[in-house]
């Protein structure tokens, strides 16, 4: 009962605002919860979902077990080809709810957007679910650390292998062959920055984002953290990168 209340609770909170109802993509069908991970569930079909759009937090698992364990879900999803794990993506929505699961865990600061969604609609909806988060900061955002100062590079690293959020001043912007390089610090070896493959170009160009006019601009980015003597994130999506207004509130430790 306590579990039930809790979830119509969010159901309530979440229906004020608009933050997942674009992402109503076709159904990929549906099943009962019986197992659950911080990255996926398994359903009594034997199916493994992986929850697209969103990438875990250390409170992700326990927010997910409180909501989904033994309730009925709704896939969907534009795509139901398994990943290389057999494990198919979706969006899950509980019941006849057209809130997802994953709109409401960004909402309670429970999981971080992942860039991963095409659709310019669902996507921007889950990015303010976790805009409106960091705001009051719930959950992980309620951590100081849980924005990378751009200027703090070994901090950075200390998250290699983790997908992190940095936020910080663009110096310069720098191609090297194929590559462009968004430089946040003046030592490039020792300093973090983004790279931005050939490939990727004309996403930013039909995004409306020339990569040479990000400099000198605040920016807050997304991916997972790599590099050895300098902290890098390679840019895949441009969703990873995300321009700050220049009044915008910034979530960087003073």
């Amino acid at each position: 009962m306590i579990q039930r209340l809790h979830l119509i609770a969010i159901l309530l909170i979440a229906s004020q605002s608009a933050f997942a109802s674009p992402c109503q993509f076709e159904s990929q069908g549906e099943g009962r919860v019986t197992a659950i991970d911080a990255r996926s569930l398994r359903l009594d079909d034997g199916r493994e979902i992986r929850l697209t759009g969103i990438e875990p937090t250390a409170t992700t698992k326990q927010a997910l077990t409180s909501l989904l364990v033994g309730r009925d879900v709704i896939l969907r999803s534009a795509d139901d080809t398994p990943d290389r794990y057999g494990r198919q993506g979706a969006l899950v929505f509980v019941g006849e709810s057209d809130i997802s699961v994953q709109a409401m865990l960004l909402a309670q600061g429970d999981a971080i957007v992942s860039a991963e969604i095409a659709d310019k609609d669902c996507a921007a909806a889950l990015m303010a679910s976790e805009a409106e988060a960091r705001r009051q900061k719930k959950g992980s955002w309620a951590d100081p650390s849980a924005i990378k100062n751009a200027e703090s590079p070994d901090d950075i690293l200390a998250g290699i292998g983790r997908f992190v959020v940095v936020e910080g001043k663009v110096l310069s912007v720098r191609q090297a062959g194929a590559m462009t390089y968004l430089n946040f610090g003046r030592n490039w070896t020792r300093g973090f920055a983004v790279t931005i493959s050939k490939r990727m170009v004309p996403a930013f160009e039909s995004a409306g984002i020339a990569l040479k006019s990000l400099e000198n601009k605040r920016i807050r980015v997304r991916g997972w953290a790599e590099g050895n003597t300098g902290p890098r994130i390679d840019i895949r999506l441009v969703g990873q990168i995300e321009l700050l207004g220049a009044n915008e509130p910034t979530g960087v430790r003073p």
